[in-house]
Parts: structure tokens; C-alpha cells; sequence
């Protein structure tokens, strides 16, 4: 920070202190857009590598939506082995599912839990990641903003 643009005299004893703190908030602030933005890419990342997964040892079913919610639907489906799977962790890509609905979805052979719905793929996380960085970054800009017209105006005494 540019000593001249504080508003605060050389021989003020708080100026330290201030100084020290808007540091450390803005060193918070910065810290956690990263780590968010980090978070949002791994998610990507993650849905990439279970679509490559799945896509190694492919097999195709019908499965029927259990229950269905915005984040997670559990459906249940049966391998051509006669096993019926009902995967702990829901399905990959569930939006617009209904309970009682019938589905194509795609599963790893060697891991039946791993089930995605079929032609849908990690591109779908994409735009809500991306949104979330956007988002993240804005209020980070924001706050920033906010931290240094705090930090330059002058303390009010009474």
C-alpha cells in the first residue's frame, strides 16, 4: 500500500495496527475466492474423471428414479448378471428426473455404483462451476472494495 495514500499521519501510533489488519483481511478475502475457485474446478475435474470411468468399461441399462431431487436422485437398476443395484450416492447428472420415471443411464461394469444418465457428461458442471467462480470473484472484487474505503478513511473520533 502506497504510505502516501493513507490517511493516517507517519507518527500515528494505530497506523501499524490498521495497516496490519486490512492486510490480513485482504490476504482472507483473496484466500478464500481461491480456494472456492479451486473447489469449483476440482468438481469439474472429479465429474471428468468418473466420465472417463465410465466411459472405459461401459454397460447401458433402465433404471427406475426412486426419488428425485435437484442434487441427488436414487434410482435403482439390474446388471445383466441379475444384480440390482441401488447406488448409495444417487446418480451423476440428475436434473429434470421424476420418481417413478424410467432412464437410460450408463454405469462402470466394474464399479455398478458409479451410474451416470445416459448422454448427459461432465459438460453439464461446467456453466454451473463457471458461475460459481464469476460469482466468488465479484464478491471478492466487491469486498476488496470495501476493505480499502474502510481502510482510507480517516477514524472518526467523537
Amino acid at each position: 500500500m502506497n504510505p502516501s495514500a493513507s490517511p493516517y499521519q507517519p507518527g500515528d501510533i494505530q497506523v501499524a495496527g490498521i495497516e496490519a489488519m486490512a492486510h490480513s483481511v485482504r490476504r482472507g478475502i483473496k484466500i478464500a475466492a481461491i480456494s472456492i475457485s479451486a473447489l469449483a474446478v476440482l468438481l469439474v475435474l472429479a465429474a471428468w474423471k468418473d466420465d472417463l470411468t465410465i466411459s472405459g468399461d461401459k454397460g447401458v441399462t433402465t433404471a427406475e428414479v426412486i426419488s428425485a431431487g435437484r442434487l441427488r436422485s436414487a434410482i435403482s437398476f439390474v446388471t445383466p448378471d441379475g444384480v440390482t443395484h441401488n447406488p448409495k450416492l444417487g446418480v451423476l447428472y440428475p436434473t429434470n428426473l421424476t420418481a417413478g420415471q424410467h432412464i437410460e443411464v450408463e454405469y462402470s461394469r466394474s464399479d455398478p455404483d458409479l451410474v451416470r444418465v445416459a448422454g448427459r457428461d461432465a459438460r453439464v458442471a461446467i456453466i454451473p462451476a463457471l458461475s460459481v467462480i464469476v460469482v466468488t470473484w465479484l464478491l471478492a472484487a466487491l469486498s476488496l472494495y470495501g476493505v480499502e474505503r474502510m481502510y482510507r478513511q480517516p477514524a472518526r473520533h467523537a
